[in-house]
């Protein structure tokens, strides 16, 4: 178990998080590496070595560092990036430019050519425009690019709307008008700098019920078929996305990847069998449910507030600048006095954040401990978009990133510094 409870302290992968707390500062992220590693590997067994020609590429908009794409690397997963960024960090951690996919509804012409110059795998077309950039700079470029289009297959899904992304009215995807998406798709095969390999799909974020991939599945699946038809011309890859719900509270009830997955292949590959098609590579992106619960933040109690017969608010040393979910999905968490982690419950309190926001509240009504300043106070669960979206709101400052591994810590994400924030900041040469 990464997760264990000695001496009153919360320990994570053999590591004390008080005494973490204290060597490295609060706020901290800290990653648990045996987690990831189960997740990687429990996606081998469940689907690349139990299925032919299908590939993993992990969504690192969940958790984009240096260290997490070594890790990825090591585990056999390929890569999804969204941005230039995302893009530059994978190359300087010396991973495999044509094991990396390039997704994002508006990339630039700027992003667009970096992803040609590395030479990319993939590049998810989320546009007109776009395929029409890229067959530009492949010419100027003298190369080819591969391509999947992103269709939105308008399934509507059990999860907050604003992760939501495979309904009709989204800003991520080509419509399925035929006369769009058929135009580009006749388009691209006949572009000689272009080699159309397929089309891409995803339909949202911390999904628990499969329904929706098997619905999207067979919309994509019906285009391949209708693609053949008409331009006589085999879909080489479909990449039905990720989406896979993680744990944050104990009440989620996980499903297993053989849930999502199984199915998924079994629809693909009858489909196939039934129309006389061959069967295309498979490639799915999950991102959430590698990282999510391996991940926690610590933070320090600060100050206490109670408010008379209302509530008793309990300050953090961080909050919405290291964790926007609460506030921008209302997204839901449990935690743990970390140097208290052995003490039953004796009070109901809310962890407010220290932005001057009323919406900065990490959890409204836990069970803790008698609570004291100083405290640390560990949040499960903080994995996926906990770094990926800090932010220096109220000039405060980005947290470090530890990962820990059977009882071993180490830095990966320096702590941000005051000097740092004000780097790319200048004076007014003339102040009139």
């Amino acid at each position: 178990m990464v997760k264990k409870i000695a001496n009153n302290h919360l320990f994570w992968d053999g590591c004390d998080t008080v005494q973490l707390a204290e060597t490295y500062g609060t706020p901290l992220y800290v990653f648990s590496q045996n987690m990831i590693v189960e997740e990687c590997r429990q996606l081998q067994e469940s689907f690349i070595k139990k299925y032919d020609n299908v590939r993993v590429a992990y969504a690192s908009k969940a958790f984009n560092t240096m260290a997490m794409i070594q890790l990825i690397e090591k585990e056999g997963l390929c890569l999804d990036v969204v941005s230039g960024g995302e893009l530059y960090t994978a190359i300087k951690a010396n991973y495999p430019a044509e094991k990396i996919e390039f997704n994002g509804n508006n990339k630039s012409i700027e992003e667009i050519t970096m992803a040609i110059t590395y030479g990319v795998g993939r590049i998810i077309v989320d546009s007109i425009q776009e395929l029409e950039w890229i067959a530009a700079i492949c010419r100027e470029k003298n190369v080819t690019a591969k391509i999947l289009f992103r269709i939105t297959p308008e399934v509507e899904v059990a999860t907050h709307d604003f992760i939501s992304t495979g309904q009709k009215d989204s800003k991520f995807g080509i419509p399925l008008e035929e006369s769009i998406l058929f135009a580009l798709i006749k388009q691209a095969i006949e572009t000689p700098e272009i080699d159309f390999y397929g089309l891409h799909f995803h339909i949202g974020s911390q999904l628990f019920t499969n329904e929706t991939h098997l619905l999207a599945a067979q919309v994509a699946l019906d285009l391949i078929k209708k693609i053949q038809e008409r331009f006589a011309y085999t879909v080489r890859e479909l990449n039905y996305g990720g989406g896979f719900g993680a744990r944050y509270k104990e009440s989620d009830a996980r499903k297993p990847y053989a849930y999502f997955l199984d199915p998924l292949m079994a629809l693909t590959e009858q489909f196939c069998l039934e129309n006389d098609l061959v069967r295309p590579a498979i490639v799915i992106e999950p991102g959430r449910s590698i990282v999510a619960e391996a991940g926690i933040t610590l933070h320090q109690i600060g100050s206490i507030k109670e408010v008379p017969g209302v509530r008793k608010y309990v300050a953090i040393d961080g909050g919405m600048t290291d964790n926007i979910r609460p506030g921008l999905y209302e997204a839901e968490y449990d935690g743990i006095l970390a140097n208290k982690a052995g003490e039953k419950p004796t009070e109901v309190v809310t962890i407010a954040g220290k932005a001057c926001e009323s919406t900065d509240i990490l959890i409204k009504d836990i069970h803790l401990p008698k609570i004291e300043t100083g405290d640390i106070f560990a949040t499960f669960s903080t994995g996926a978009y906990g770094y990926s979206m800090a932010n220096n709101y109220n000039k405060l400052l980005i947290p470090a990133v530890v990962m820990v591994n059977e009882g071993e810590s180490e830095v990966i994400v320096e702590r941000q510094t005051f000097e740092q924030l004000l780097q790319n900041e200048r004076m007014l040469k003339k102040l009139k």
